[in-house]
């Protein structure tokens, strides 16, 4: 929801409660909000609020990456604020002409006292984007660098896309209890997805397969499948899956790349991002993908500027993949990517949620994707994505029950680090195989994967593209839905009949998108057979017949379950 501002509704409470605490606890606030939800826009509001009321003269923008740099001054540009990105130490100062500049903590660290001498000529508003990154510097001295060159600083705002914690030193300007950042403000990724129109819900295939290694100048070979791994097998399995040499990545880009097609029947221009662990891995993987469709991939594997140029291009391209090293993790706003691979070695929780951010940035309320990240079925990612799903779960649940409170009421009247690996000689590993779905916060597993063959052979020929993979997990999925009830219970207070028929059409659009992953049949294919069968569209749709839509749906995804 907008304001008059054109800010959505977290964004305006964000600012009010910034304003409310005067800036924050010795003019610091953190404001932590998932990736997609618009942390950029909130921050430049307030830088220009400030600005209009006279607190500071001057904004200096702190980002994890150079290409960040130019995608923050076009953003404040669109906003009015021109931010120098091409900045550098040797300048001395900004230019006049400017409103302030945008650099990474890099530069920043290399020379502290400039900063600190340009915060102290002008009152200054410090953003640090991504702030969790002052934590991860070299030999984390990055911290103290910060509070030299910004303590002097008017005002700073701190931006997350992921809550955090410190193991070792804390990041200057946080607040902390019991290790954990205190944000002055939280958005997390339920409260986005409940929201509606600001992100998608996500699925995770996780892909299973046989991994093989050896220690270095030993003759025994290891074999274990990914899904059986512990703590010691995991790096050494996960690397000989990552492995271009070996069979199972080749497998899951072909999987990857089978999904995305079917993403681009409903959103033509929809991308798919390969996230490597490595330069070269990179540059092997867009060689397969090549092979498997034809195109070349775009591939980013630095903060060059070319690297820049290449995501920026990328971006307002229809191209098919991009694959990147760790560049596109974070911060990079591409919003029609809608298929990933997980194809690194870094099994921190931060990462992780920082790369599903890539996916799950909705293109508008019209949007009706649900994202794919296909991971390695191993231990901690299985547990990080299922943390997700359960939250889609949970809101899909509360859609249902508002939409049966409206259905009551209609009565009535008639959503860190890579693991060091040891010295392992890889021998090579299998094709992958399906694993587990992660859905609804559940596993989907080898015999609900068995039952859903079993569901396509009763079916007959299966629609072009189909896998087993997508029925089971709807079928995983489907098992929690709940048709609209007819006995009438307490009704609840009468809402606006356009904020009725807009909570129902949120729920219709989820149950079209586990519908369209049931059938591998587009949405607009789906939309139409609803059109056909209640004779109007869900534009002109009276409540009632969206509400019947949504029973019928329940009903085509039960007979998957026959």
């Amino acid at each position: 929801m907008a304001d008059v501002f054109g800010l959505r509704e977290w964004q305006q409470g964000a600012r009010e409660r910034y304003h409310s605490r005067d800036g924050g606890a010795g003019g610091s606030f953190l404001v932590v909000a998932t990736p997609g939800a618009g942390k950029t826009t909130f921050a430049l509001t307030i830088a220009q609020d400030l600005i209009d009321q006279g607190v500071i003269e001057k904004i200096v923008v702190i980002v994890p990456t150079a290409h960040l740099r130019r995608q923050w001054s076009g953003a404040a540009s669109r906003n009015g604020v021109q931010l120098d990105h091409r900045f550098v130490n040797a300048n001395g100062v900004i230019g006049r002409d400017f409103d302030g500049a945008v650099v990474t903590y890099q530069t920043v660290t290399s020379e502290p006292l400039l900063w600190r001498k340009l915060c102290s000529t002008r009152r200054t508003l410090v953003i640090f984007d991504e702030i969790h990154h002052a934590g991860e510097g070299d030999d984390q001295r990055w911290g103290s660098a910060l509070k030299l060159a910004f303590d002097v600083a008017t005002r700073r705002l701190l931006l997350s896309g992921t809550p955090f914690r410190t193991d070792g030193t804390p990041i200057p300007f946080v607040e902390y209890q019991e290790k954990r950042a205190v944000p002055g403000y939280n958005y997390d990724y339920g409260m986005a997805l409940a929201d509606g129109g600001v992100v998608r819900p996500a699925v995770f295939p996780a892909m299973d397969g046989e991994a093989k290694w050896r220690r270095a100048g030993e003759i025994p070979v290891t074999s274990i499948t990914l899904a059986d791994t512990d703590e010691k097998t995991v790096p050494p399995a996960l690397k000989a899956a990552l492995d271009p040499n070996g069979e199972w990545i080749p497998s899951v880009l072909q999987e990857a790349d089978a999904a995305l097609t079917q993403a681009r029947i409903d959103a033509p221009d929809a991308g798919g991002l390969v996230v490597a662990f490595d330069q070269s891995a990179a540059r092997a993987y867009a060689s397969m993908l090549e092979r498997i469709t034809g195109e070349r991939p775009a591939i980013a594997v630095s903060d060059e500027p070319d690297s820049s140029k290449i995501i920026e291009s990328f971006k307002d391209d229809d191209s098919r993949w991009i694959v990147a090293v760790q560049m596109v993790a974070e911060g990079v706003d591409i919003p029609r990517l809608a298929v990933g691979v997980y194809a690194t070695r870094v099994r921190t929780q931060m990462f992780f949620t920082q790369v599903v951010g890539r996916f799950v940035r909705m293109r508008g309320e019209e949007d009706e994707t649900t994202a794919r990240l296909f991971i390695p079925s191993i231990q901690p990612l299985l547990s990080y994505a299922q943390s997700i799903e359960k939250t889609v779960d949970a809101v899909l649940a509360d859609e249902e029950k508002r939409v049966r409170e409206i259905q009551e009421s209609d009565d009535s009247d008639s959503d860190g680090p890579p693991s060091l690996l040891p010295a392992f000689e890889t021998v090579g590993s299998s094709a992958a195989t399906h694993h587990t779905t992660i859905a609804s916060g559940e596993s989907i597993t080898t015999e609900e994967m068995n039952y859903a063959k079993t569901v396509m052979n009763r079916a007959g020929a299966a629609p072009r593209g189909m896998t087993t993979e997508y029925v089971a997990l709807i079928l995983r999925t489907a098992g929690a839905t709940s048709t609209v009830p007819t006995q009438r219970t307490a009704a609840p207070a009468e809402a606006p009949l356009a904020d009725q028929k807009h909570e129902v059409k949120k729920l219709l659009k989820r149950k079209v998108g586990r519908y369209s992953i049931a059938t591998n049949k587009p949405h607009q294919f789906i939309h139409g057979e609803l059109n056909r069968h209640f004779g109007d569209n869900s534009k002109t749709a009276t409540l009632e017949s969206l509400l019947k839509r949504i029973q019928l749906l329940d009903h085509w995804l039960k007979e998957t379950q026959q």
